[in-house]
């Protein structure tokens, strides 16, 4: 986003119980479990000053300034009699100690110095995890500050966002609370559905069990978020503050002392730049750590809360839940409002946190679309915190596409969502087919008539929209709706008196379930909608569904398996991390959140990669329970080499590491742990890399393939036993991988380190292959994920599987520009030329509109078979008709490619180095020029063989500057042109080039004629 508004929509409703805040009695009755004062202890720095500063709305020229020398919780000595302040090895950051008062001071004298050379004024400054300040600067301040060698840093503001899945408008009735008349929301603020608890099972059922060897006693999850809703049952428990706690409880609106009851164990609120950027916080919020919206009292639930025996949601008992470590402590850093904050406000927050004394933080935030930039000032902050002891869990967002992953740092454990319960629901439609979606709201009995909208509207709309139905048509039924706002949808099928509602539309939605009130199932894919739509439009009049709890797995590959709105790797600025690390459950989660911004409710349903790091949070807290000595990066490599694979895919891109047991990873055997010299290199290089940090895992991405690549990894036995290992490869087909040495013997607190050399072997070029190296011994089982892509010519940012692919891997008008990954000479050839051959075809448009059903109507399939050795296959249709043609190409009964130009025939999908064997290309007509007509087009499927030989044509290399040439240099752009030897025909034609380097051949383009 540009700027910190949120662009959601949200309604505020009273909450369900006056609180009597005015006497400063919190309604758990619970007395303070340690000393409060109204504000933050003066060492954090990070406290809230300027609560009514005007300023510009959306102002541009605040900045983070990182001074060089060390925060407190980073600093190892080197200062004149200062001795350093970093804790030793499993000993916690004495914050308020002499020496860290001292130190601190320095900082100061010298931050002063540097304001004062540039004249200018800090709204916020930081010493603990970050040194430095946030301050409104000219660009003359800001280039004399670059130039200035006791500045590290100086960067722009950015905004951040809290990772909610689904932007929607679901509550929409103000009330009065007994605050007074609470307005409807600055414009543009929304409810957040992205984050729900902790171990629960399907709602209405017992919950599932998360076999844990501890529950978190004595450690405090600091929780950086939306605030907390301190009367929830989940945080209704008494307890004493734990030793080396050094926080406070930050009064304000509505948040009396009394709400930090020991559970809650302390409470800031950060809005210092929020302010000054936008000069008021939004309409629903208020200035204290109490949480209006709900996010951040559902992720400190999930993570920590107390056990609830019953969650009762509109009258449905949802069942039993309880946070992952019950026990631990919560600490509150509020600063998100309505969603929003600004990075200048988080690093106020972990600066406390770190301060106060927490062991782990909780951060479900990022950026939208992901991280752009290497070591931002989060990064920064967050790797002092590392270096303090303080393990970080954070969510990789919620935009469900390659390359968007947020948080990439390799100090920061970086979740991604999976689901570990289907909640799936069966619509059995007459007839006898059956669908099944999801739902997770109680269902109908019975058959029922089930009507489309299309049929029962009243302006022949299918959406549902707020005043379309015709009541009389559905008045106890079905209705089948093609949503654009599944709220708004549900409530116009209430309203009218409707059975229950379907959900559905035309292309892949995230899956996200809604607690509604009201009877809903979901689908949620295309393959699940058209078969819905092809039933409705043959029965218009005349359909009838049962709908029922449960289903037969076919929603989803298994359990769990990750969701598809959870953002997978690479990610953007770093080709030798894997990220995300860690998957967890974020879909349909339980947890505990604040009534005024979810329609009164004390508890909600929530899905998103914001409620994954939670789970992984409480994970963190328990082994730090079980080995307080354990830093942060033992903590994380023992989740990550304890992890299973989740089901439906293995690759490190998506799942990470895989699913975290915390059972599993109490006795780890060995730990993968990078040191504090590592970690900094990493973040002073210009352009890090990441591949030889001393991760549990390899990544190497855009490597040198024609080269093979050797990497270090250090063992460390964290057993109580020597131990013997053996190391062995799964996976990573066509690549091959030793280890030096392949089996070491070591003792307890020792350490191995072992040589891994990679080499392509017969593994394709720019493509993905991945797997893992497994050290076994006797009782321990140590997996490392491994992923790999050779860069031969076209470099990616991110995966391979998205459709807009097949662009990097061909080129047109005889020539394809492109990037080599390797350096020397190299000798070209070409397939020459392969005509395109078209056909001729028609399908029956027996509908005017539909979605796409293999078994349904406006379809027709194509064979084709795809031999050993093809370069290539590209699939095309066109047509000079009415009709809106689309595309899909299968194989194995899964949709490979597919082309959806919108109110165009002229489609085109293209696979490169495609898998041997029988495909099938299904031609629809989404839409036909008449019902009951016939689409006439042209279908063409061009196989390219490696080794084919067509119509000749020779090949010429040229630099950048146009000049002939016959070497590469890595990374630097050239072109492949393709001249014909002869006069091509008047139709399209493909062929298929590589390069020869060095005695290894390496695949290049495809390129088209056209």
């Amino acid at each position: 986003m540009a700027t910190g508004i949120n662009p959601w929509k949200r309604r505020l409703a009273a909450p369900v119980v006056a609180l009597l805040l005015a006497s400063g009695v919190g309604l758990l009755g619970a007395t303070p479990a340690l000393a409060n004062n109204s504000g933050p202890a003066a060492f954090t720095d990070g406290d809230e000053r300027r609560t009514s500063t005007p300023a510009e709305k959306g102002k541009s020229d605040r900045y983070l300034v990182r001074l060089a020398e060390p925060p407190v919780a980073a600093y190892s000595g080197g200062v004149d009699a200062l001795p350093a302040t970093r804790p030793k090895a499993g000993e916690r950051l004495a914050a308020q100690s002499d020496a860290a008062r001292r130190y601190r001071d320095h900082l100061a004298a010298t931050r002063s110095a540097v304001l004062s050379t540039m004249d200018a004024r800090a709204d916020q400054t930081y010493t603990t995890a970050f040194n430095g300040f946030s301050a409104s600067l000219s660009p003359a301040q800001v280039a004399a500050l670059r130039a200035d060698q006791r500045v590290a840093a100086v960067t722009e503001q950015r905004t951040v966002e809290a990772h909610s899945t689904t932007p929607t408008s679901a509550w929409r009735q103000p009330s009065t609370s007994t605050w007074g008349q609470r307005p409807t929301g600055r414009a543009g603020s929304a409810v957040l559905r992205d984050t729900v608890g902790a171990t629960t099972g399907r709602p209405g059922q017992a919950p599932v069990a998360l076999a844990a060897p501890g529950t978190g006693a004595g450690v405090v999850i600091g929780v950086i978020d939306s605030g907390i809703w301190p009367e929830s049952a989940s945080f209704a428990r008494t307890m004493s503050a734990p030793p080396g706690w050094q926080g406070t409880c930050q009064t304000g609106n509505q948040f009396p002392a009394s709400a930090c009851n020991g559970k809650i164990l302390g409470a800031r609120h950060f809005a210092t730049d929020y302010l000054a950027r936008y000069g008021t916080l939004p309409t629903n919020e208020v200035l204290s750590a109490r949480d209006m919206l709900g996010h951040g009292s559902h992720t400190a639930s999930t993570a920590a809360g107390v056990p609830v025996s019953n969650t009762v949601v509109d009258g449905r008992d949802l069942g039993p839940i309880a946070g992952v470590a019950p026990d631990a402590h919560i600490a509150v850093y509020k600063a998100l409002w309505d969603g929003t904050g600004t990075d200048a406000d988080i690093i106020a927050a972990i600066d406390a946190a770190v301060a106060d004394g927490v062991q782990v933080i909780n951060y479900s935030v990022g950026y939208t679309g992901g991280d752009f930039v290497p070591n931002d000032a989060i990064g920064n902050a967050f790797l002092n915190a590392y270096l303090a002891g303080v393990f970080v869990a954070a969510s990789a967002g919620n935009d469900g596409k390659s390359g968007t992953i947020s948080n990439t740092y390799p100090w920061v454990t970086t979740v991604g969502a999976a689901i570990s319960n289907a909640n799936e629901a069966t619509i059995a439609l007459g007839g006898g087919a059956s669908i099944v979606g999801t739902s997770v709201d109680s269902l109908p009995s019975g058959s029922r008539s089930l009507v489309y909208a299309g049929q029962a509207s009243t302006d022949g709309t299918t959406s549902c929209q707020p005043g379309s139905l015709d009541a009389t048509k559905v008045q106890g039924k079905v209705v089948a709706c093609n949503y654009s706002d599944k709220f708004a949808a549900v409530d116009e099928v209430r309203a009218k008196g409707g059975a229950a509602v379907i959900l559905f539309g035309d292309v892949e939605v995230k899956r996200i379930n809604n607690l509604y009130g009201f009877p809903t199932v979901t689908l949620w894919t295309r393959q699940q909608a058209g078969p819905l739509l092809t039933h409705l439009q043959r029965r218009p009049t005349t359909g009838t569904v049962t709908l029922s709890t449960g289903g037969n797995g076919s929603s989803l590959p298994g359990v769990p398996s990750v969701v598809n709105f959870s953002s997978w790797g690479p990610d953007q600025v770093h080709t030798g991390l894997q990220k995300p690390d860690l998957a967890a459950r974020g879909t349909d989660v339980v947890a505990a959140v604040a009534p005024p911004g979810n329609n009164n409710r004390n508890f909600d349903v929530y899905s998103g990669t914001s409620m994954a790091a939670p789970h992984v949070a409480g994970m963190a807290a328990i082994l730090k329970g079980l080995h307080a000595n354990w830093s942060p990066g033992t903590i994380a490599s023992a989740l990550r080499t304890t992890a299973t694979d989740t089901v439906g895919t293995s690759s490190p891109l998506k799942q990470g590491s895989g699913m975290p047991d915390p059972t599993r990873a109490n006795d780890p055997g060995l730990a993968v742990v990078p040191s504090a010299t590592e970690l900094t290199a990493f973040r002073d290089a210009a352009t890090p890399d990441g591949k030889e940090l001393n991760l549990p895992s390899i990544a190497l991405r855009e490597y040198d393939g024609t080269n093979t690549v050797t990497v270090n990894r250090r063992f460390t036995n964290v057993g109580s036993t020597q131990e013997t290992y053996q190391a062995s490869v799964s996976g990573l087909t066509g690549m091959s991988v030793t280890m030096n040495p392949s089996s070491f013997t070591v003792s307890p607190g020792n350490s191995v380190t072992v040589a891994i050399t990679v080499n392509r072997g017969s593994a394709p070029f720019d493509r993905y292959a991945a797997g893992a190296i497994t050290w076994a011994s006797p009782t321990h089982s140590v997996r490392m994920t491994v992923s790999t892509r050779p860069w031969g010519f076209n470099p990616r940012t991110d995966d391979d599987s998205d459709s807009l692919a097949q662009f990097g891997w061909h080129g047109s008008f005889g020539e394809k520009l492109f990037q080599p990954g390797f350096t020397g000479s190299v000798t070209t050839r070409t397939t020459g030329y392969r005509a395109v051959s078209w056909s001729s075809a028609s399908l029956s448009t027996a509908y005017p509109s539909t979605f796409f059903d293999s078994q349904g109507d406006n379809i027709r399939s194509h064979s084709i078979t795809v031999p050993t050795g093809s370069a290539g296959l590209v699939v095309q249709t066109t047509s000079t008709g009415a009709a809106n043609l689309d595309l899909y190409v299968y194989r194995n009964g899964r949709l490979i490619s597919h082309s959806l130009d919108y109110w165009s025939s002229n489609e085109r999908s293209v696979l490169y180095l495609p898998e041997a064997g029988a495909y099938t290309a299904y031609v629809h007509a989404q839409r036909g020029a008449t019902a009951g007509g016939t689409a006439n087009y042209q279908f063409a499927a061009t196989v390219l063989a490696r080794n084919g030989s067509y119509t000749g044509a020779t090949v010429q290399l040229t630099d950048a500057g146009g000049t002939p040439t016959t070497s590469f240099t890595r990374g630097n752009y050239y072109t492949v042109r393709l001249t014909p030897t002869g006069t091509l025909p008047n139709v399209e034609h493909w062929a298929y080039t590589e390069f020869t380097t060095g005695g290894k051949v390496v695949s290049g383009p495809l390129i088209s004629s056209r």
